[in-house]
């Protein structure tokens, strides 16, 4: 659940900042009567996510075990791909998204698109929404834990959008890159993990040699544990220790995609994932500037706000 929430709320929040920084502009250039667009917009995009996951969790019953698996572990990685890249994303355009969002607002209402304004905020919200729910159905997948998963991630949301509700009235005031500094260090370790489990579906599968291949080394009639199992063997079993389904295996699996059993190809794309995007996300950071406009570059603000002067580099 804790997972879960705290991606509900990373999520969350950037769509939330994202329309409140649209709203807030359209108001200030007394365009209210475009704001009921802009609302279709996000309602659709809202749809389109929650339409996904539905498709995701109910078509997968008429499959057999093996191409749920296969899906499963293909939609895993193009979460993972889709994570990473909004990290990164994040990092390179967060001072520059208000000035980005407005001049597409403002090349709709130049235009006389108006339904542009639509697409807009389908867009804005669409890639996070998608983005989420590919995470939260591959977390759901690994866990086993459906209602504890959903409901973590439904909490995450609400406090989402209460949280950029108060941060658009004023109301409370966040540091935004320590924020999603740390969430983005987190989403880093969870996609880690969530590769991981990509790789075990795979395996399963029959797409990736593994421990369930015909290539798996086999000593004393099971599949050979620690270096006598590399490279398509288990890396460790750790079971006897910590339950699969225990507590704690749970709570390890979530923060750092540690499962009681791994095999070498989970260990290796696990460790490489980690040495290569934990670098570049930490060089990132180091990259970003100290000036006061950088630590909160996409708080929106009441629209009777001048929107530039909150923001301070604009």
């Amino acid at each position: 659940m804790l997972a879960t929430f705290l991606i509900g709320l990373r999520e969350g929040l950037e769509a939330a900042l994202v329309v409140g920084i649209l709203v807030a502009y359209l108001r200030r250039i007394d365009r209210r009567d475009v704001l009921p667009r802009l609302w279709i917009g996000v309602g659709l995009a809202v749809a389109l996510a929650v339409g996904i996951g539905a498709i995701l969790t109910f078509g997968a019953y008429a499959l057999t075990f093996e191409a749920q698996e296969l899906i499963g572990g293909l939609l895993s990685l193009v979460a993972v791909g889709m994570v990473t890249w909004m990290i990164f994303w994040m990092q390179k355009t967060a001072r520059t998204m208000k000035k980005t969002l407005e001049g597409g607002v403002d090349r709709a209402l130049a235009t006389g698109g108006l339904w542009g304004i639509v697409l807009i905020g389908f867009v804005s919200v669409a890639r996070e929404g998608i983005e989420t729910t590919l995470l939260l159905w591959s977390m759901v997948q690994s866990f086993g834990d459906t209602p504890s998963a959903l409901l973590g991630a439904l909490l995450g949301l609400a406090a989402a959008v209460i949280l950029g509700w108060l941060l658009a009235r004023g109301m409370v005031r966040l540091d935004l890159r320590v924020f999603f500094g740390w969430t983005g260090g987190f989403l880093v370790i969870v996609a880690a993990g969530v590769l991981a489990y990509a790789i075990h579906d795979l395996q399963e599968a029959g797409a990736l040699p593994g421990p369930f291949s015909a290539l798996a080394p086999i000593v004393g009639g099971t599949v050979a544990v620690g270096a006598a199992g590399f490279p398509f063997g288990w890396a460790f079993d750790l079971s006897a220790a910590i339950a699969p389904g225990s507590p704690l295996a749970a709570i390890l699996q979530a923060t750092v995609g540690f499962m009681p059993q791994m095999s070498w190809l989970q260990v290796i794309a696990w460790a490489l994932y980690m040495a290569v995007v934990g670098t570049l996300f930490v060089r990132g950071l180091g990259r970003r500037p100290a000036r006061a406009s950088a630590s909160a570059p996409l708080t929106p603000v009441p629209h009777h706000a001048d929107l530039s002067h909150h923001q301070g580099a604009s």
